[in-house]
C-alpha cells in the first residue's frame, strides 16, 4: 500500500513541447510542476524519455515524473524509470485530465479502466493497472466529436482562475495522498475549491 511505501513516483501526464504546455490535456504536467514548486523540489532533469525531480514530501522520498513521449506512449516512458527504482505500480500516483468530471473536480482511486484515456491505457499496457489515478476534471465539450479539440486546446481565460486554485490545492494537499490518506486528500481539495 501507498502508506507503507518508502519511494513514491508521482507522474503527471501531458504532451511534450511548448505548443501543448497550456492545453487541457497537459493538466497532469501542470500539477506536477506545481507540486515541485510548492515542495521545493530541484529543477527537473532528463532521464531516459522523462523529466524527473527527486525530493521529499512529508516522510516519503518522491520522484516527480513527466514522460517526454506523447500522451499515448506514457507507459513506455514511465516503465524504465519505475523498474530502475524498483517501484511497483501500487506506489505510483498518476495525475491526468478527466473529461467526465466537471471542471475543477478531483477523484482518486486505485486501478480500474482507462476510461478512454490513451495515456492511462498505455500505462496499463506497459506497467499494470494497480497505479493510483488522480483525475482532474476539465469538463466535457458536450459532444464526442469535439473531445479532441477540447483537450488539445488551451485553457480559456475564464478557466485560469479555478485552474490555479486547483493546482495549488492538489500540490498543498498531496502529502495526505502520499501518506495513503486518499479520502482526506479529496475532501481537502474539494473544500478548497468550494471556498
Amino acid at each position: 500500500m501507498l502508506s507503507e511505501a518508502t519511494l513514491i513516483l508521482i507522474v503527471g501526464l501531458g504532451n511534450p513541447g511548448p505548443q501543448y504546455q497550456n492545453n487541457r490535456h497537459n493538466i497532469g504536467f501542470m500539477a506536477v510542476d506545481k507540486i515541485a514548486e510548492r515542495h521545493n523540489f530541484p529543477p527537473f532533469k532528463q532521464k531516459e524519455k522523462t523529466l524527473i525531480s527527486e525530493g521529499r514530501i512529508g516522510t516519503k522520498k518522491v520522484i516527480l515524473v513527466k514522460p517526454m513521449d506523447f500522451m499515448n506512449r506514457s507507459g513506455s516512458a514511465l516503465g524504465p524509470i519505475a523498474r530502475f527504482h524498483k517501484v511497483p505500480p501500487e506506489n505510483v500516483i498518476v495525475i491526468y485530465d478527466e473529461l467526465d468530471l466537471d471542471a475543477g473536480k478531483v477523484r482518486v482511486k486505485q486501478g480500474g479502466g482507462a476510461g478512454g484515456h490513451n495515456g492511462i491505457r498505455d500505462i496499463d499496457a506497459h506497467f499494470g493497472k494497480d497505479t493510483w489515478r488522480v483525475r482532474l476534471g476539465v469538463g466535457h465539450p458536450g459532444h464526442k466529436d469535439r473531445v479532441t479539440s477540447h483537450v488539445l486546446n488551451d485553457f480559456s481565460k475564464d478557466e485560469k482562475g479555478w485552474l490555479e486554485f486547483l493546482l495549488v490545492a492538489v500540490a498543498d494537499e498531496i502529502p495526505y495522498l502520499v501518506e495513503g490518506n486518499k479520502d482526506r486528500f479529496m475532501t481537502n481539495v474539494a473544500q478548497i475549491m468550494q471556498d
